[in-house]
């Protein structure tokens, strides 16, 4: 089972729609996938029609300290989708009071990764999504997975941001035994906008051996996708949006990153 986690520490980048966009590739070509929704906004567990206000199991039970993580807690949390083989832990509005309860305790950023070990023959792939904020939450996206995603909107801003998330990087391999490894996806790419040529551009020139292999547009089939609760593939697999994210796809499938 392979873990992606999606992240970075500026909103607004594409974290949720690249996770959702990528699994919906995934299930197309036959392959298990289970998304968590880590973001206490549940922006993707409300993409799938679910209310993060009204569920009354969501990945907050993980944290819970009354007992250790078992099927029993976990079974609840998966939740089916539109998508055949995609599944969801949901994300409810109790996540943002985690941080304050979190502390003093020892032992929360491994949650995820614990109870993900127990579906390991379940799923194909596990793809996070994470808030943009470093805290427990992001740490745990983090500890479970084996590769980093980094959406990266072509501004300015989006490249202040993702200093912050290197030096996040740099800080969580200091406690790994084996490095994370990641990749930059450049998101909301307009061609026509000189800023964002030039953002990329400099993308390109600081992390060579980092960059996705396509550019993500700005593509509305993303938004209509969204409105109908599917994967953009299920829409339309032909856009240019479902078509830059086959072929990051189809790299990391080369790269084979675990």
């Amino acid at each position: 089972m392979q873990v992606w986690a999606v992240a970075n520490q500026k909103g607004g980048v594409g974290k949720t729609t690249t996770a959702i966009a990528l699994a919906g590739l995934l299930a197309d070509a036959g392959q298990r996938v289970l998304l968590v929704d880590l973001d206490p906004h549940g922006s993707m567990t409300s993409y799938f029609r679910y209310d993060p206000d009204e569920l009354e199991h969501s990945v907050y039970d993980l944290f819970q300290d009354a007992e250790p993580i078992d099927m029993r807690i976990l079974e609840p949390l998966l939740l089916p989708t539109s998508a055949q083989n995609i599944d969801l832990i949901p994300a409810t509005a109790a996540l943002a009071t985690l941080e304050r309860k979190a502390v003093g305790k020892e032992g929360l950023g491994l949650q995820v990764a614990k109870a993900l070990r127990l579906v390991k023959d379940r799923y194909d792939y596990v793809l996070i999504d994470s808030p943009p904020v470093l805290g427990v939450l992001m740490i745990n996206a983090l500890a479970a997975c084996g590769h980093l995603l980094v959406p990266v909107q072509t501004e300015f801003l989006a490249l202040k941001g993702l200093e912050r998330m290197q030096r996040t990087i740099a800080m969580v391999n200091r406690a790994r035994s084996r490095q994370l490894t990641y990749t930059l996806i450049p998101t909301f790419y307009d061609r026509s906008v000189p800023t964002a040529v030039t953002c990329l551009r400099e993308l390109h020139q600081r992390y060579p051996d980092n960059m996705a292999a396509a550019v993500v547009p700005v593509d509305a089939k993303f938004i209509t996708a969204s409105s109908r609760g599917v994967a953009p593939s299920a829409l339309d697999d032909s856009c240019a949006g479902v078509q830059a994210y086959m072929r990051i796809l189809r790299r990391l499938a080369q790269r084979r990153v675990a």
